[in-house]
């Protein structure tokens, strides 16, 4: 009897191993839980296998032949965020985990409002750096995340013309062509500008036509940081809107808003003149994060006449009695719109006046320094030898809503990409928790947009906007950028007064098939690349 049981032990070991033989093979099955697939249809509960870097297979459940196996019961799965604008390539340079935006799921940060990783120093020089280049060394340095980037218009212009407040001649036209033109081959997204700050907005829309024609000779797009964002914002988005039509290319709002209390009504308006003009064949876009709150420097409220010639010709410039007189008047009009009670800083260079004024707003530091608060902005910034970065609560809540439910936003950070929350300094919370949020406080508490619709604008909508290649959606074939989340647990726990901390729900990220977050924590693998844009044509050396 005993070597009869044992027989049959024997034969179902060979029938087990044999049926497990014939199963297609996979590194790594992830079962039973529900798929998003980035479409913004409804999900379905099934399976998704991953081989190498990319996805085996996604469909109704199914058994494979895996070195390793997840049971994602009760979880959802969705392909990775896309963070359209991110600040992550210098912190990302210092640690290339990016813990703050990869505990909320993103695979993918996008450089590049204004100024972009290269081209930096002066050709045939031992400091240049091209586009391509700097991107490069970045993967080389070891990331988690993916990383692409738009070429700066600003970055463009201090290569040609430097700090200048003056058109560009024909000469210098073509050389900033040729800097697009190769930037687009090494793999830039298109272009990025910021026309709120100096010198980024001493160019004209001439200027920004003339970079965007080449950009869109190789598919590629604009992506705007507009030149007004409160009482001016219709006029921004008319150049914004004649830029596309003037250069034949999509072009997309950096962090859409109506700033400033006496401008929240604008809202509507930006909406209905956007969807006018994508009813006339333009793909206009935008993206937001998901916060009342900006953060800028100090320049928020500092016109940018006073900025000519660069940081120092600026503090000099700041310390003479006329232009001091002049900018006096002009901040006071500014704050008169954003009161300084609504201006908390945030960032310091010198450890003596971050001792003093760290998390203090404008108008307390005025009182502590018995000035005026446009005095105190002129003086503190020549004390710190820095634009003092700053939060300014100056957006409608209702307008944050209203902006989430539209359904050609996508979302972004605007902030850098931080791992080591040991360290005493301040940010926006927006860096731990600009993408959570929509899913958690916005979709499943609010019901303001639903689940798959809300992924979709995480995922797949921006994919297209970038015209990625493969990635942005669960299909057969693509990269295996994936998230594995709990809808009933995530959570952003970042606040204004405690912005360091990390977002909960978030147990597995997958960059390029390889786990990176592992029941919430870093694996400590770096698999991220740097992702080329529709123009790609060569390898930089």
């Amino acid at each position: 009897m005993r070597k009869l049981n044992l027989n049959l032990i024997l034969l179902i070991c060979i029938i087990v191993s044999s049926c497990s033989s014939d199963l297609q093979k996979a590194d790594i099955v992830i079962q039973n839980g529900l798929l998003y697939d980035g479409t913004g249809e409804k999900p379905l509960l099934g399976t998704i296998a991953i081989k190498d870097d990319s996805i085996l297979y996604v469909g109704k459940p199914k058994q494979f032949n895996a070195k390793k196996t997840i049971d994602a019961s009760g979880k959802s799965i969705a392909p990775g965020f896309i963070n359209m604008l991110s600040w992550g390539y210098n912190s990302l340079m210092k640690d290339g985990r990016g813990l703050s935006d990869l505990m909320q799921g993103v695979t993918l940060e996008v450089f590049g409002e204004g100024t972009s990783p290269g081209p930096i120093g002066k050709r045939n020089s031992d400091n240049y750096l091209s586009f391509g280049q700097a991107m490069d060394s970045l993967q080389i340095n070891g990331i988690s995340t993916n990383i692409a980037s738009f070429l700066g218009a600003t970055t463009v212009r201090k290569q040609v013309i430097g700090y200048e407040n003056r058109r560009a001649s024909e000469k210098e036209y073509a050389i900033m062509q040729k800097i697009v033109s190769e930037a687009m081959e090494e793999g830039a997204m298109g272009i990025g500008s910021s026309l709120i700050y100096a010198p980024g907005d001493y160019a004209d829309t001439e200027e920004l036509i003339h970079l965007n024609k080449v950009a869109s000779s190789y598919g590629g797009m604009y992506i705007s940081h507009m030149r007004n964002e409160d009482n001016k914002v219709l006029e921004a988005l008319e150049e914004l809107i004649t830029i596309a039509k003037e250069a034949a290319i999509p072009a997309e709002i950096y962090h859409l808003k109506a700033s400033r209390k006496p401008n929240w009504h604008l809202l509507d308006s930006i909406i209905k003149r956007v969807e006018k003009a994508r009813d006339n064949g333009l793909q206009i876009t935008a993206d937001m994060y998901t916060y009342n709150a900006s953060s800028t420097g100090l320049t928020g409220v500092i016109p940018t006449w006073v900025q000519e010639g660069g940081h120092k010709a600026w503090i000099n410039r700041m310390k003479q009695p006329v232009p001091r007189k002049r900018l006096l008047n002009d901040i006071r009009n500014e704050l008169a719109q954003q009161p300084p009670s609504g201006i908390l800083m945030v960032g310091f260079k010198n450890d003596a006046m971050a001792k003093l004024y760290l998390g203090k707003t404008v108008a307390e530091a005025a009182i502590m320094r018995n000035q005026s608060p446009e005095e105190t902005i002129i003086d503190m910034i020549i004390e710190d030898d820095s634009r003092i970065q700053c939060i300014y609560f100056s957006m409608s809540e209702e307008n944050i809503r209203k902006k989430i439910k539209i359904p050609w936003l996508s979302f972004c950070s605007d902030a850098g990409s931080y791992s080591d929350i040991t360290k005493d300094f301040k940010t926006h919370p927006r860096a731990f928790g600009s993408f959570i949020r929509v899913l958690g406080k916005f979709s499943r508490d609010e019901g303001l947009i639903t689940m798959q619709e809300a992924i979709r604008k995480l995922n797949g909508f921006p994919a297209t906007n970038l015209s990625l290649k493969s990635r942005g959606f669960l299909r057969q074939g693509y990269f295996a950028d994936i998230v594995i989340f709990d809808e009933k647990t995530v959570t952003d726990n970042a606040t204004f007064d405690t912005p360091l901390k990390f977002a909960d729900g978030m147990e597995y990220v997958f960059v390029n098939g390889i786990p990176v977050i592992e029941k919430s924590t870093h694996t400590g693998a770096f698999p991220g690349r740097f992702i080329k844009g529709p123009g790609y044509k060569k390898t930089i050396k």
